[in-house]
């Protein structure tokens, strides 16, 4: 069966597809492996992330997106090739026609890049909707009502923060922190406290399992792995929640900072829709324990954390999918 149609949400770390009558059918890693000798492109994405930090000389293992944007295109077209044949669309015939999702903050350059990456892996035509919209849309905001909403779409990359009014973007900010950030903040705790060495899998396997915007009523711990950077050989320690909380804690302020500049730009009238229905709480960060308390308390708005905040990007892919005719006139697109 050929495919006509695909939302693709084009992570710093996970990238998902979507096709109409058949939902989400890929969520995998935004990761590609390629040989140094030859160019050529070894293996792509959860095969690919198994590789990290395992390869030899002779084969290094890209992320190709960086802060939500494309880093290397070349990379990022194979990687979109293999989405779109992974799919069912036809790569040569029948080319199908490809909605991205995209920060709020990416440049006209940028957005032409994607397009272009697009078009050159295999699609008809490309259009490119904003996160923060494709994420209310997912989360079930009624956007195109006159009533003011705010968005906290935490990805791997970026943190977009928008507030949506009648279909669009009313104010927004978009910051290069998000769970890559916090990844590396772990990291670098754990070599200057412990003199451990960890990789990138590692830290995120912390984050997942004990990791929280705020310390626990109940301290948990976790047994890491890693090279001991002083003598070089294997070492074991254990570390806990605590520590890591406290850890990530420049990052979280990050976050507050970024949505407190949106909110004081914000008109007054959106502003009492915004305290009336809180924040929503979308992307990949939601899932950090208690993010949505801390938040609330340092705003003072009511935070929630949308059901499934991982998908609602791609969930909103669909509505566009389903009306694209309609949202032809307004998405920016190259046939």
């Amino acid at each position: 069966m050929f495919i006509k149609k695909i939302g693709i949400d084009l992570g710093t770390c996970n990238s998902l597809v979507f096709i109409p009558e058949k939902g989400v059918i890929l969520n995998e890693p935004s990761v590609v492996a390629v040989s140094v000798s030859d160019n050529k492109i070894l293996a792509i994405g959860k095969e690919a992330k198994e590789m990290i930090g395992r390869t030899p000389e002779a084969i290094i293992v890209f992320k190709p997106l960086k802060d939500g944007v494309i880093a290397d295109y070349r990379i990022t077209e194979a990687m979109l090739r293999y989405f779109i044949k992974k799919s069912g669309g036809s790569l040569k015939i029948l080319k199908p026609e490809v909605v991205i999702a995209v920060p709020s903050g990416i440049t006209t350059t940028e957005k032409r890049a994607v397009i272009e990456t697009g078009m050159n892996a295999g699609a008809r035509a490309v259009y490119v909707v904003k996160e923060p919209i494709l994420g209310a849309i997912g989360a079930g905001i009624p956007i195109n009502s006159c009533s003011g909403h705010l968005v906290i779409d935490i990805g791997g990359g970026t943190t977009e923060v928008a507030v949506i009014s009648l279909g669009g973007i009313v104010g927004w900010a978009s910051e290069k922190i998000g769970g890559d950030k916090i990844d590396l903040e772990i990291s670098n705790f754990i070599k200057k406290k412990y003199n451990l060495i960890i990789g990138e899998q590692t830290a995120e396997e912390i984050k997942i399992k004990i990791g929280s915007a705020s310390p626990l009523e109940k301290n948990e711990s976790i047994e890491i792995k890693g090279r001991d950077l002083i003598n070089g050989l294997p070492k074991t320690i254990k570390i806990s929640n605590s520590e890591i909380s406290e850890t990530i804690s420049p990052v979280i302020i990050e976050i507050i900072k970024e949505i407190k500049a949106v909110l004081k730009n914000t008109p007054p009238e959106l502003s009492a829709d915004i305290i009336e229905r809180g924040m929503i709480l979308l992307g990949g960060g939601a899932l950090l324990r208690n993010i949505d308390e801390v938040l609330t308390q340092a705003i003072g708005i009511p935070c929630f954390v949308a059901e499934d905040p991982l998908f609602c990007v791609i969930r909103g892919t669909e509505a566009i999918l389903e009306n694209l005719d309609t949202y032809k006139k307004s998405l920016l697109s190259k046939k």
